[in-house]
């Protein structure tokens, strides 16, 4: 009876059934990935000697529009009496009022629009200094190769229209929109 106790009271061992089971629980630990920083695409726009050239075209345009804003403005005004030119003129009557509104209307649009064009220029001189200067906007981020020089403008569309902001391509589709 005494080999019976001692043998009641051993554990029983461990079947392969139960350490199956326990091991399908116990998880794996999840392997460690190390996860590089993804690198910003770095864009090689145009060299230091093509910004000089087109710095220099956009210059000069500015220069032109600097002068036909002052010519518009001495146009409109009397620069003595700071009054329009054509309100006191001895003989403008009825129908030629009527005239020199219409020329004094004339004037002031082609003055907004000259100044619209400054602030473009003005615009890709900051961004020749920023660097963004030749890009497309609308290729910088996922470039389209809708042109051959994608994303970059071509030069010769820049020497055209230095202010431009678009390729030829997406500008056409965006204006088709």
């Amino acid at each position: 009876m005494a080999k019976a106790k001692v043998a009641a009271t051993k554990k029983p061992k461990k079947t392969k059934a139960r350490s199956e089971r326990v091991a399908k629980s116990v998880k794996p630990k999840a392997k460690k990935v190390s996860v590089k920083p993804q690198k910003k695409k770095v864009l090689k726009g145009y060299s230091a000697k093509d910004l000089e050239h087109f710095k220099q075209i956009i210059l000069e345009k500015r220069k032109e529009i600097l002068e036909e804003l002052a010519i518009l403005k001495e146009s409109m005004m009397d620069v003595t009496t700071g009054e329009y030119a054509s309100e006191n003129s001895t003989y403008s009557m009825h129908m030629e009022q009527g005239t020199d509104a219409m020329e004094r209307e004339k004037t002031f649009l082609f003055a907004s629009r000259e100044g619209k064009f400054l602030n473009y220029l003005d615009d890709a001189l900051r961004r020749i200094e920023k660097g963004t200067y030749g890009f497309c906007i609308e290729c910088i981020d996922e470039p389209k190769y809708l042109c051959k020089t994608c994303p970059l403008i071509p030069k010769e569309r820049l020497e055209a229209v230095p202010h431009a902001q678009m390729c030829v391509e997406c500008k056409n589709l965006k204006q088709k929109f």
